[in-house]
């Protein structure tokens, strides 16, 4: 059997958060533009030991695994990827993604960092089903989840109100067949 990285792409592989990443990951959570397009919560800033507390949490509860995403030049952490809320009879999960340098944004990590993601959801955890959500004004989510191939399964409209102004919830959904048959096409 030949050996395949599973978590390990061209520039970022998919890791453990360490000690030491926590006061980088509370800087990220000072952003307003970074937690507005995270949560529908208003944007409140997270401690070092709240972050450490849900990524604890995740590998006891069995329903989810988040990763730390680094850059494999030099080990830094630039964000996190979550398979979530798994429901292991019906082989479905949630996925979320968060990429907290800016410098970064919109430069190929996301892409790169979701592809594993799903390869790992999918080929690791032998999922069925990935479904995300996204706020209608995060453009440029909707347009990696559209190139990884997410299809739009509906909206919740008027959602959230951010600045006097209206926001849907998009939900998308990717099946594994059709992630197969992209990876092959």
């Amino acid at each position: 059997m030949t050996t395949r990285t599973i978590r390990y792409g061209e520039r970022v592989y998919l890791g453990r958060f360490k000690e030491e990443d926590l006061e980088t990951v509370s800087k990220w959570y000072q952003d307003d533009e970074y937690m507005r397009c995270m949560d529908a919560l208003p944007s409140f800033p997270m401690l070092p030991r709240d972050f450490k507390e849900w990524v604890e949490l995740k590998p006891r509860e069995q329903k989810g695994y988040v990763f730390a995403i680094r850059l494999k030049e030099d080990d830094r952490v630039l964000g996190w990827v979550d398979v979530n809320d798994i429901l292991w009879p019906h082989r479905n999960a949630w996925l979320a993604i968060g990429i907290g340098e800016r410098e970064l944004w919109q430069k190929g990590i996301g892409y790169e960092t979701m592809q594993l993601a799903l390869d790992f959801a999918f080929n690791e955890l032998n999922l069925h089903r990935i479904q995300l959500t996204v706020f209608s004004y995060n453009q440029r989510a909707i347009k990696l989840y559209e190139r990884l191939g997410f299809t739009f399964e509906g909206a919740q409209r008027e959602f959230l109100f951010r600045d006097g102004e209206a926001y849907d919830m998009h939900m998308y959904g990717l099946l594994r067949r059709e992630w197969v048959k992209q990876e092959q096409g």
